[in-house]
């Protein structure tokens, strides 16, 4: 049984973001999306492509960690940036984003995390993705075909939030975002992408973030 649009968003953001799926361009990019599932293999599945929403509630967000698109490779994407499922092996930017916490949170100390970060929604962490579906095998295949029109959308919706949220912006596609968000209301920490100083073969330049943003909601992570 197809599940409803209302159980994949969850009930408040369902109600904000109905009518944007009878747009043209939502109608267009579910078409579309709907197509390429039936000869191609596309992460996440659909009961999972809205999870950060659905876990995450409106009124419940308080910090926004914004990622670039769905992991590629089979079994991980879940629909929450940056994380993928228990029981697999933690990818390389969240080994290191761990690694930051551990040192910054916990004071060096070495905990065993589980890269499914569903305990960080269920606490208000938003984990959004700009885009929200991927190809197998192919990063960014879903760019620009209008998931970051809707992305854009969700951020406009939470500038009217009564909560003081804190974005957490790593790397230069995650940044571009900051265009939508009200700074006069809302608190942006921008950061290189941890991936970037792992290429680079240096220690991440993470800013102490997360211990920042604990100043203003006190996240177990």
């Amino acid at each position: 049984m197809q599940m409803s649009l209302k159980t994949l968003l969850g009930d408040s953001w369902y109600e904000l973001l109905k009518d944007e799926f009878e747009k043209e361009y939502m109608l267009n990019l579910s078409k579309r999306i709907t197509s390429e599932r039936k000869t191609k293999t596309i992460y996440p599945s659909k009961e999972d492509v809205f999870n950060a929403y659905k876990l995450t509630p409106y009124e419940k967000v308080r910090v926004v960690i914004v990622g670039q698109d769905p992991y590629f490779n089979p079994g991980e994407a879940h629909g929450l940036s940056f994380s993928v499922k228990d029981g697999l092996k933690i990818p390389p930017s969240l080994r290191i984003i761990f690694k930051a916490i551990e040192q910054t949170i916990y004071d060096g100390l070495k905990l065993d995390q589980s890269p499914d970060l569903s305990r960080w929604a269920t606490q208000g962490v938003f984990l959004l993705n700009r885009v929200l579906t991927v190809e197998r095998g192919k990063p960014l295949s879903h760019k620009g075909k209008g998931w970051e029109l809707f992305t854009a959308q969700t951020i406009n919706l939470l500038n009217r939030s009564d909560n003081k949220i804190c974005y957490l912006l790593m790397g230069k596609e995650a940044q571009t975002v900051k265009d939508y968000i009200n700074t006069d209301k809302h608190i942006v920490f921008s950061v290189e992408h941890p991936a970037a100083s792992a290429y680079a073969g240096r220690e991440w330049n993470h800013e102490n973030v997360f211990k920042a943003i604990n100043l203003y909601h006190k996240i177990d992570w």
